[in-house]
């Protein structure tokens, strides 16, 4: 049997075919795949290595979310050298000027830039690869106990051909966008990975009627658990 390969796919592997090894990824790694600031602590700190076989800078940035503008955190240092397979802490401090009262979300960037590369050779080419890590960022009130489980007191409905969410938890819930209506074949798409403390979102449902609602949660790490069904109200 003879499998045929997309344009796409045949151009890329023959682009690696004449680049050969100087085809390369360069990164930050964090020791982390989220950042989270516990608000009676005040900071956070995450190691970072340059996985790189040269020195690098290390620029790493905050970014909001655009339901969260509010200025909570500053980094240090947002700048700094970092040697071949050696690592650098990164701080995360708090500012915020009055109590939390919900877990809120952010990002965090971690980019290398690479330094002191020698120019190819003449007739020769070279494809470098700059990794940015892209973590979340959960800050975590001060005597907020922790949930591991926050999408089991997510409430869903279903009404008008419309699924309704709402999380009156304290918590950031994180998990897949796609839903599954049940019984029966029934979809909906959230707009986003996450539901916010006090939050409420709505979204077009296909399917007709449903009695439950299942959902794929993350954890606060962001990895995928067993799926949930949760009940449905009409």
């Amino acid at each position: 049997m003879t499998t045929t390969l997309s344009t796409t796919a045949a151009g890329l592997i023959a682009l690696l075919l004449v680049l050969g090894n100087q085809v390369k990824a360069d990164g930050m790694v964090p020791d982390t795949s989220v950042v989270i600031v516990y608000e009676a602590d005040g900071e956070a700190a995450v190691s970072v290595t340059n996985t790189d076989s040269k020195l690098s800078l290390l620029h790493v940035t905050l970014q909001d979310i655009p339901e969260d503008t509010e200025p909570l955190l500053v980094v240090t240092p947002p700048l700094s050298r970092v040697e071949a397979s050696k690592s650098q802490l990164v701080r995360f401090i708090l500012q915020n000027q009055t109590p939390l009262l919900t877990q809120r979300l952010k990002r965090a960037v971690f980019e290398g830039m690479p330094q002191g590369r020698a120019a190819p050779a003449a007739g020769h080419a070279r494809v470098g690869v700059t990794v940015r890590q892209n973590l979340p960022v959960i800050v975590h009130p001060k005597g907020l106990p922790l949930n591991r489980t926050p999408w089991t007191d997510l409430t869903w409905t279903l009404r008008d051909g419309r699924l309704h969410v709402r999380n009156d938890t304290p918590y950031v819930v994180r998990l897949a966008q796609d839903l599954r209506l049940l019984p029966g074949d029934g979809k909906a798409m959230l707009p986003r990975t996450y539901v916010l403390p006090g939050e409420k979102l709505s979204v077009p449902a296909t399917g007709g009627p449903a009695t439950k609602v299942r959902l794929q949660p993350a954890t606060v790490y962001g990895f995928a658990v067993k799926a949930y069904e949760a009940p449905l109200s009409l």
